[in-house]
């Protein structure tokens, strides 16, 4: 696998734009991604209770088992909790793609994001997808553009592609995420969008975003909540040429681990993009007695708001973080516990068996300070191990969320 260059058009066949439809103020909030041939498509959506419109009209396209052609989104505007006319607006917003592109309103996916409880202006959307249609190109500006409609208080673009090699052909996946608060797992308060130009199984395809999802997006976390839009769409349309991948192949492994490589690098953008954030933090949780407690201890930890204020303070509070850990409702022996802080600037030991060590609050407030730091905590001898990411809580995060509507 090679990191290339490029977001959601890298694979064959593909095309994206992104305009400014009025939605928001002198930004880009529509997006398309088409698809030259039809694809399979798997996705994965809200826990939430509450689900918006879009949400429900994808569930149904993706349980359908039917081939799709093309995903359209909006940003600004989450079209939640708006009703009956939430879903003819979400319908809407299908059939105007489809017409533009030639294809079946039940061959695209809708997605919306921004703020919940507010009718879509559907005049501004209509014409907005009308003009992005005809701004669709396969070039990496188009699929930046396109990355950066679907953004709401992210402050930059989220989008990575890879290449890889099966059966001597080159196969390519490529993405674009937002997401910036609202950050939690069991999917985050985020959109993500994969297109691949490899042919694969319908149901394999889902089993692997199923997996990839476990190990990227539901182990950051931001803030604690989790949305009514949460969505990730996969479109694998074959055009690459490459062998078949189906379960059990020579060539499963081998895309399943640059798949998964996709999502957890776009997961992680999601957290250092976190609103307010000023620390990027690394939790890695070892020797657990399985891989669901070393994942329930991980996610803990980074979800604490309490450790999360610490990181801000620079403060080597691993009291805090062992805490977290003994409330995640996994198996855990604290008198087995180690634990250090690292980061750039060098690592620092503060607990070994259970027990303090004396360290220097000098060094370790130095380590601290960095951008990036890696909690390390070997738990006991088992063989779970797991990663997650979360940043820090500071005064930038309220101010942002005081005002969110306005």
């Amino acid at each position: 696998m090679k990191w290339i260059d490029g977001g959601i058009t890298a694979p064959k066949g593909y095309k994206a734009a992104g305009f400014a439809a009025g939605i928001k103020k002198k930004k880009k909030d529509i997006a398309l991604v088409i698809s030259d041939s039809q694809a399979v498509v798997a996705g994965a959506f809200t826990t939430n209770m509450v689900k918006a419109a879009p949400v429900l009209w994808d569930q149904q396209i993706v349980a359908s088992n039917e081939p799709v052609k093309a995903i359209v989104i909006n940003s600004g505007n989450a079209n939640a909790c708006t009703g009956e006319q939430g879903m003819l607006d979400a319908a809407k917003m299908a059939e105007t793609t489809a017409k533009a592109l030639n294809c079946q309103d039940t061959e695209v996916l809708v997605c919306s994001t921004g703020v919940i409880g507010v009718l879509l202006p559907m005049d501004k959307i209509v014409s907005g997808i009308d003009n992005c249609a005809s701004l669709l190109d396969t070039t990496n500006e188009a699929a930046y553009d396109a990355a950066w409609a679907i953004c709401t208080t992210d402050t930059f673009v989220k989008q990575v592609a890879v290449e890889l090699d099966i059966g001597g052909h080159t196969v390519k996946i490529g993405g674009m995420a937002k997401g910036s608060g609202m950050i939690h797992p069991n999917m985050a308060t985020m959109l993500s969008f994969i297109t691949t130009d490899a042919e694969i199984d319908k149901g394999l395809l889902q089993d692997l975003l199923g997996d990839s999802i476990a190990e990227s997006y539901n182990m950051i976390s931001v803030d604690g909540d989790t949305s009514t839009n949460d969505t990730v769409i996969v479109l694998a349309n074959g055009c690459s040429g490459a062998p078949r991948i189906t379960s059990g192949s020579d060539y499963e492994k081998l895309f399943a681990d640059a798949f998964g490589a996709v999502h957890a690098e776009l997961a992680k953008l999601i957290v250092k993009d976190g609103e307010g954030a000023g620390k990027f933090i690394q939790v890695e949780i070892e020797g657990a007695a399985s891989v669901e407690d070393a994942r329930l201890m991980a996610r803990s930890v980074i979800s604490s708001n309490l450790v999360k204020a610490a990181f801000f303070g620079a403060d080597a509070n691993w009291g805090r973080i062992l805490c977290a850990m003994g409330y995640a409702k996994a198996q855990l022996d604290p008198s087995s516990v180690s634990m250090d802080y690292s980061s750039p600037v060098g690592t620092i030991a503060v607990l070994k068996h259970g027990l303090p060590l004396a360290f220097d609050e000098d060094v370790a407030k130095k380590i601290l300070n960095e951008k990036e730091i890696v909690v390390h905590a070997v738990v006991g001898t088992g063989i779970g191990k797991a990663t997650a990411w979360g940043c820090d809580l500071t005064y930038e995060y309220v101010r942002i969320n005081g005002d969110y509507r306005s």
